[in-house]
């Protein structure tokens, strides 16, 4: 289970890397054009149109809340940061928001394919991306298993006390 966890933590951050740089799919517009768009491309494209909220929005749901859940994981993994403290809470709102990511990409591809003009095929930078975030699911899954912070539970006061021993005979 630590090597699952060692494997995933290091694949997700470089499969991310791969995934916002390396084109997501591949648009052909009436069969005569086609682009073939990376996330960072899309991003600066949203941009460079004026559509700063939409462009804002893709790039913290879909690159920075990643990036952050990642850098929180192997904090915890490496055991630099508690499980209750401010990052460790953080962790599964994080791992809940940037799951939109691949919900984000999926419906710029049912867009393009439903405008009827356009046809859309995946490309490696898709597989990519979306193996980071199922690579990061079982990470934040096994973290909470077999994770530093997991072999830790918070003990009793009452247990860690030292028991009153019963003498053995009355006392005078």
């Amino acid at each position: 289970m630590k090597l699952l966890l060692l494997i995933s933590l290091v694949l997700a951050p470089f499969c991310l890397a791969l995934g916002i740089v390396l084109p997501l799919a591949r648009f052909e517009t009436l069969y005569v054009f086609d682009q073939s768009p990376s996330l960072v491309a899309i991003i600066v494209n949203l941009a460079s149109d004026q559509d700063w909220v939409l462009a804002a929005i893709v790039l913290v749901v879909s690159i920075i809340f990643p990036l952050l859940k990642m850098l929180v994981m192997v904090a915890r993994a490496l055991d630099m940061v508690p499980a209750g403290g401010r990052a460790g809470r953080a962790l599964p709102h994080l791992a809940r928001w940037s799951l939109m990511d691949v919900l984000l990409v999926a419906i710029v591809i049912v867009a393009a394919k439903t405008g009827g003009i356009a046809s859309a095929l995946s490309q490696s930078g898709l597989w990519f991306y979306a193996g980071s975030a199922v690579l990061a699911v079982i990470a934040h899954t096994l973290l909470d298993r077999v994770g530093p912070a997991a072999s830790r539970t918070p003990r009793d006061p009452a247990r860690l006390a030292p028991q009153a021993v019963a003498p053995d005979r009355p006392a005078d």
